[in-house]
This record gives structure tokens, C-alpha cells and sequence, in this order.
């Protein structure tokens, strides 16, 4: 199994990313029309919850995982690499198998009491199998990540895409006459078999590479032995691993528990503010189901960029190797901040002409135009997150995740609840979040490390999005095409290319940066005599 470079592992997974993105509109769009807003609202209500579990089970095992492999490897120990790859394992699928028991057992009262709709009861429990299969498959990604092989994961995320969109459409159709809350279920049920699709492809990469390093193994190599044997005691590898998992689910936890209370309390807080249940279960679908994932659609990058940032910075610190670190960190805080900034423009220009093609609600489109702005803070957090930690600073991004997430609750209360905010007060209590924690991260890095962006940067892609949009804006007006979807299209792309041109003219962007692309790098190489 080759290793990849930072740049070439990142681009694996962004090509894997953009797919999943792509791929995943078809639902997200195809969806609100099969089962409404609504639907959808009972589709995403069970979310929260979920994420809270599955942050329990799996939280900073993964990272942990993927860190300390890197690690072994970069020794040459392959028995601490086995013992802690059975030990994440084995931890991983003990915590899912007590908390699926625990919720299935509790559904009818979480169902009633902690969610806001009695009617997401059928997908909670729908959901419930994939607190098993997220916990295998994280720590088979968790291992490849950390020997930096980030093709079985690129990989097992677009066949589960794939197979997740076929059967969230046919399953949530063929439920629908059920009702509402069936088709939401059958929705869900079209989740799990994806994520079944997704650890199986994982396992085959992992049986294939186990038997191909069985085949190389020549004779007993030096400090191969077992899980119990000294060089690999399973006491020691489990202190380890929750040395630095506890801290990560932690912070991961605080995130997840914020999203859950944010659900519950936006909903409360609206009905405060006098709409009905079935009203606020429908903006919230809408804000949850439709607006974000719009919003994170660049974040195939950002998490690309996450996590092949820990094991290399992992490396990178262990070696003492400062001026690395700061490369890696550039790196990626650039590539994220170029690749975001245009989505942020269009966004922002065409929240309208967007809503009404992709989901046929253009009245939903001031909540994209609010939250277009922000959407650079939520590109930049990943990075610097996954910076944190793997320098070893998980408490620092558990502390700011912590006081963004107060922050972000108190406010919802606030504003949420008063009919002239109503859901626009959740959504301005979610963007004051998401610019405070990435602020507190950055100055979390700065501390560790010394590292900072280059103040020009900014300034350079900041005159570059407004000269594209303003490119962006005439094409659009000029209207030439027939259809809204055609202009829409057309005019991104012009802005797009003025936006990339602008880039390379500015020094943004470079020859080096382009043949570090895996594949289409080739083309822009030069000959070895130039």
C-alpha cells in the first residue's frame, strides 16, 4: 500500500468529495419534492441526536487512530501499529453495540421528550444501525489515514453516495403512502444501506492489504508480537488512545450536543415565537436539509485538507521539523481559502435563482444570502481544527468549540423566540458561532506554533471575488439564454474563470501548485533540462 503526499492525499480525497457533493444534491433536491419540507424536517430531526451518539462511539478514536499509526510507522513499528488499530476496534464496537441497546430501549421517550415531533420515531429507530457501522468504518479509515493511504477512503465515501442516494429516493417513495413520517423513515433506511456499502468497500481494502503484506513478510520481523505481548501491551495502546481520543470527543462532543440542543431549542424558541410545530418543523428541515448543505458544499476540501493535515503534521512534530508544520499549514489555509471564496460570491449573488432551481422554494433564499458571508469562517475552521489537533492541542479546540457553542444557544433563546427573528434568529445565532470559533482556533494555532496567515492573501482574493462578481452579475443581467438554470450556470462560470485567472495573475495561484494535482499535474510539468 503506496504512502501519498500531503498535497496528492488531499486531492484524492477532494476528488472523492466534490463527487459525494455533487452526487448528493440529487437527494437533497429530488427529496423536498418527493416528501416536502416537512418530510424533511422529520428526516433531519433525528440527526442531532444521532451525531451525539456517534460522536460517543467513535469522537477522537479515528483521529487517533490515523495519528498514532503515522507515528508507528514513521518508527518502523509494526506491532504498535497492529495493537492499536485492535484496540480502537475493539473499543469502537463495544461503545456502539451499549448505546444502540440504550437508545432502541429509550426511543419512545427521546422520541416524545427530547425531540419535537413524536412523529420522527420510525426514522430514529431506522437510523440506530448505523451507530455500529460508522464505528467499524472509522477506525478502517482512522488506519488508512494514518499509513496515508487515502484511496479506500475516497473510495468507500462515493460508493456509499452512490448507493445511499439510490435508496433514500426509492425507499422514501415507496414509503410515502404511509405517510410523511414512513416516507422520512424509509429516507433513513436508504442511509444505512449506503453506509453498509461504504464499510464494505473499506473491509475488502483492508482483508486485500493484510493478505499482500502476509505475502511480503519475510520470516519474523523484529518487534512483531502480539496484543499481549510486551512491546504491544493492550493497557499502555488503550491509555494512548484515549490519551488523546478522550479530548477530541470532548470537543467533538460539545459540537454535537450544541447541534442537538440548537434543534431543540430553535424549535421551542419558534414556537415561542407563535408558529405551529408543523411550520417549525418545516423551516428548520429547510434550514438544515436545504441552506447548509449548499453552505458546505466546499468543505469536500476543507475535510480533504483536515485530514491529511493530522498525520503529516503528526510526522512533522515528532521530527521537530517547525518550518514543515508552517508549510503544511499554509498549504492547506490557502487552498481552502481560494477554493471557498468563490462559492461565497455566487452564494451570495444568486441566493434566489439557486433556492428556486435546486430545491423550487425561492423563498428560503434570504437564509442562503445571510449565511453566504460566513461560509469562508466555516472553510478556514476545519483546517485549523484538525492543526490543534494534531499538535497535541485537542483542550484548546474543545475549550473554543465550548464558547462558541454557549454563545450560539444563549443567542438562539434570545432571538429565535421573538416573531420578528423567527428562524433568522437561529440563523444569526449559527453565523456568530461559526465566525467566533474559527477566530479562537486561529489564535489557538498562533499560540502553538506561531503560525498566521499572510495578511496580502487575503487582501488579493478579497479584490479577486469582487471583481468576479461583479463579472458574474453582468452575465447574469445580460440574460442571453432561454432558461434561468442556463444563465445561472453561465454566469458562474464566467465568474469563475475571471476569478481563477485573477489567481494566477495575483500569485495566488502557481505552476507548482497545479502539479502537485494528481493526473492533470502532468500536463503542467516541465521538461527536466528547463
Amino acid at each position: 500500500m503506496s504512502k501519498q503526499t500531503f498535497i496528492k492525499g488531499a486531492m484524492i480525497l477532494l476528488a472523492a468529495g466534490m463527487i459525494n457533493r455533487i452526487l448528493g444534491f440529487i437527494p437533497r433536491i429530488a427529496l423536498p419534492r418527493i416528501i416536502g419540507a416537512e418530510g424533511v424536517g422529520l428526516y433531519q430531526l433525528g440527526y442531532p441526536f444521532m451525531i451525539v451518539l456517534i460522536t460517543i462511539v467513535t469522537g477522537g478514536i479515528p483521529l487517533a487512530v490515523a495519528k498514532w499509526v503515522a507515528e508507528a510507522r514513521s518508527q518502523g513499528d509494526r506491532a504498535k501499529e497492529k495493537a492499536i488499530f485492535r484496540t480502537a476496534m475493539g473499543l469502537s464496537a463495544a461503545l456502539a453495540l451499549v448505546f444502540t441497546a440504550a437508545s432502541a430501549a429509550l426511543a419512545p421517550w427521546i422520541t416524545t421528550r427530547v425531540l419535537t415531533d413524536s412523529r420522527v420515531y420510525h426514522t430514529f429507530m431506522y437510523m440506530l444501525p448505523i451507530l455500529l457501522v460508522v464505528a467499524v468504518s472509522s477506525v478502517l479509515r482512522g488506519y488508512f489515514q494514518g499509513r496515508q493511504n487515502m484511496i479506500p477512503t475516497a473510495l468507500s465515501q462515493v460508493i456509499e453516495t452512490v448507493f445511499r442516494i439510490v435508496f433514500t429516493l426509492f425507499f422514501a417513495y415507496k414509503f410515502l403512502p404511509f405517510g410523511i413520517e414512513w416516507a422520512a423513515a424509509g429516507a433513513m433506511l436508504g442511509v444505512v444501506i449506503g453506509e453498509l456499502c461504504g464499510l464494505a468497500v473499506l473491509a475488502v481494502h483492508y482483508l486485500l492489504d493484510k493478505r499482500k503484506r502476509a505475502h511480503t513478510k519475510s520470516g519474523g520481523l523484529q518487534g512483531e508480537v502480539g496484543i499481549g505481548g510486551a512491546a504491544a501491551g493492550t493497557g499502555p495502546v488503550l491509555g494512548k488512545l484515549l490519551g488523546l481520543s478522550v479530548p477530541v470527543t470532548g470537543s467533538k462532543l460539545v459540537g454535537s450536543l450544541s447541534y442537538l440542543l440548537e434543534s431543540i431549542l430553535t424549535a421551542r424558541s419558534l414556537a415561542a415565537a407563535g408558529i405551529l410545530t408543523g411550520m417549525a418543523t418545516a423551516q428548520y428541515g429547510a434550514l438544515q436539509g436545504m441552506i447548509i448543505p449548499v453552505i458546505l458544499l466546499p468543505t469536500a476540501l476543507t475535510y480533504s485538507l483536515a485530514v491529511s493535515l493530522v498525520p503529516s503534521l503528526a510526522e512533522a512534530a515528532a521530527k521537530g521539523d517547525r518550518a514543515l508544520i508552517h508549510k503544511r499549514l499554509h498549504q492547506s489555509m490557502r487552498l481552502a481559502l481560494v477554493t471557498g471564496a468563490p462559492f461565497a460570491v455566487v452564494m451570495y449573488l444568486f441566493a434566489e435563482p439557486i433556492c428556486r432551481v435546486l430545491y423550487g422554494y425561492a423563498d428560503i433564499a434570504p437564509m442562503l444570502k445571510l449565511m453566504a458571508p460566513v461560509s469562508l469562517f466555516i472553510y478556514l475552521q476545519a483546517p485549523l481544527q484538525a492543526a490543534l489537533q494534531a499538535l497535541d492541542k485537542p483542550g484548546t479546540a474543545l475549550a473554543n468549540t465550548l464558547v462558541g457553542a454557549a454563545v450560539k444557544l444563549v443567542l438562539i433563546v434570545q432571538l429565535a423566540s421573538k416573531p420578528e427573528f423567527g428562524i433568522y434568529g437561529a440563523l444569526i445565532a449559527i453565523n456568530v458561532n461559526i465566525v467566533l470559533v474559527t477566530l479562537l482556533h486561529a489564535a489557538g494555532v498562533l499560540r502553538a506554533v506561531g503560525f498566521r496567515m499572510k495578511l496580502p492573501d487575503f487582501v488579493k482574493v478579497g479584490a479577486a471575488m469582487i471583481v468576479m462578481g461583479a463579472a458574474s452579475r453582468f452575465v447574469m443581467n445580460r440574460t442571453p439564454l432561454p432558461s434561468e438554470w442556463h444563465n445561472l450556470a453561465l454566469a458562474t462560470t464566467a465568474g469563475t474563470a475571471v476569478y481563477l485567472l485573477l489567481m494566477v495573475w495575483l500569485n495566488i495561484i502557481d505552476r507548482h501548485d497545479v502539479v502537485r494535482i494528481p493526473l492533470i499535474g502532468r500536463l503542467f510539468k516541465r521538461p527536466p533540462d528547463v
